[in-house]
């Protein structure tokens, strides 16, 4: 059922600025009258149309092509007139306030695609993706950003809420029958498929995790000593001189932030300041935000001058719930190979940015670190709330596992019916308002 707004929206749909088309949305009861009252004819059903456009004197505005989408066969699902003409901002200005002037109101941002989710054309992870469709920086991201809006990780999670609904119509069941001789609670069935599930949930988390990275891309922060080679490393992995490199130690003062791609995979480098003890107040603030950014990155590229391996220099004062990558830098100076190994600590890598040895190892394993898989086709694009979404149902279904081997059927189906709503939040079919707000206004006008 198409839900009854009020009142007509219009937006400019197209970017900012000068191009050879724009376009003018309208979604609302009023885009039929609006399309006559401009094009001066009436427009059948999803055909183009070339005609002129006029303003409220007759005089013509510009010539384009107009669409006529009824209602409920539309994006929003409403009357939907979509007016192509030139993309000059002046002439698309001027078309809007003809628009407005007929008593459309200037569209919020997103509000078209709020509109598509309330009357079901879209569920909240869809409409989610139309954003990270339009803001893809990458081949990848974009794949993922059009699996989620065919619907994949809504398909994933609409798997994982039936399963929960048969869980609790078996637990209910078992409740019910509490005083028959069979102990349905403690027979097996229900534990493997919890166990089952929570396995299932798992997997989709970690697909999201990568979906999200493939978005907004992995923080890695390069730390080390002074004169480790940081600068030079972002400046090898950037491609071109993003930082300033100087043989003087403490160069670096402040942070600098580089935006790469490995084969489609978006990397967020973070080169900061040397870490040592430092006298000067202006290094001091530098060495402050480095342990700052430290704490909040996804990797450390913890690099190291292989010619002096004093334990001041190998990192060992990091947080350890960290996950370093120690870089092992210079190598060309002690004729060493190139190598990556698993240690007790984690993995080290033996590189030269000099020569450039080893940058290849480095970025597979910073590749690997982010799940990336080029041949993968199953990714979909993720945001954190969805993986909080995921991490709180699997925390409520491993509650309900626990109430189980308890024997407590009614705690256990609680705890189920709570991952459901958890599930729920991440395709809309439960959301608060203030949620539904808050993601619609991050789109751009005209979407």
């Amino acid at each position: 059922m198409v839900v009854e707004f009020p009142d007509t929206i219009a937006a400019i749909a197209t970017a900012a600025g000068n191009g050879g088309v724009g376009i003018v949305r309208i979604s609302g009861f009023l885009a039929e009258d609006i399309a006559e009252q401009i094009c001066h004819k009436p427009l059948a059903a999803r055909t183009a149309h070339f005609v002129p456009f006029k303003d409220q004197d007759g005089r013509v505005i510009d010539t384009g092509i107009a669409l006529f989408f009824p209602s409920p066969a539309s994006y929003t699902g409403e009357d939907v007139l979509e007016l192509q003409a030139h993309g000059g901002s002046v002439v698309l200005n001027m078309l809007l306030r003809r628009v407005l002037a007929l008593g459309a109101r200037l569209a919020a941002p997103g509000e078209f695609t709020e509109r598509a989710y309330l009357n079901g054309k879209l569920d909240l992870a869809q409409a989610e993706a139309v954003a990270d469709l339009i803001n893809a920086s990458t081949e990848q991201a974009t794949r993922s950003a059009q699996n989620s809006l065919q619907g994949l990780f809504s398909r994933y999670i609409n798997e994982l809420l039936e399963e929960l609904t048969e869980l609790r119509v078996y637990i209910e069941a078992a409740i019910d029958f509490v005083d028959e001789d069979i102990d349905f609670l403690g027979d097996g069935v229900i534990q493997d498929r919890m166990i089952g599930l929570m396995n299932r949930v798992r997997k989709i988390q970690q697909t999201a995790r990568q979906g999200r990275l493939l978005q907004n891309g992995m923080n890695v922060v390069i730390a080390g000593k002074p004169n480790a080679g940081k600068s030079s490393l972002l400046n090898c992995l950037a491609g071109h001189e993003a930082a300033i490199v100087n043989d003087m130690a403490g160069t670096t003062r402040d942070v600098v932030r580089e935006r790469i791609e490995l084969d489609g995979m978006p990397l967020n480098l973070i080169d900061t300041a040397g870490l040592r003890d430092a006298g000067n107040a202006v290094e001091q603030e530098g060495i402050r935000r480095t342990r700052a950014e430290i704490n909040k990155a996804d990797k450390i590229l913890f690099l190291i001058d292989v010619t002096d391996l004093s334990p001041q220099t190998l990192g060992t004062d990091l947080p350890g719930h960290l996950e370093v990558i120690r870089v092992y830098n210079k190598i060309d100076l002690l004729g060493l190979p190139p190598i990556i190994k698993k240690t007790g600590q984690g993995t080290e890598i033996y590189l030269s940015v000099k020569t450039e040895a080893g940058i290849f190892l480095l970025k597979e394993h910073l590749k690997e670190c982010a799940g990336y898989n080029a041949a993968c086709e199953q990714v979909f694009t993720a945001r954190t709330r969805h993986l909080e979404a995921l991490q709180q149902a699997l925390n409520a279904i491993g509650s309900a596992l626990s109430h189980i081997q308890h024997r407590a059927g009614d705690l256990a189906a609680e705890d189920l019916r709570q991952a459901q709503n958890h599930l729920a939040e991440i395709t809309g079919q439960f959301s608060p308002d203030d949620l539904l707000g808050k993601i619609f206004s991050s789109f751009c006008i005209g979407k």
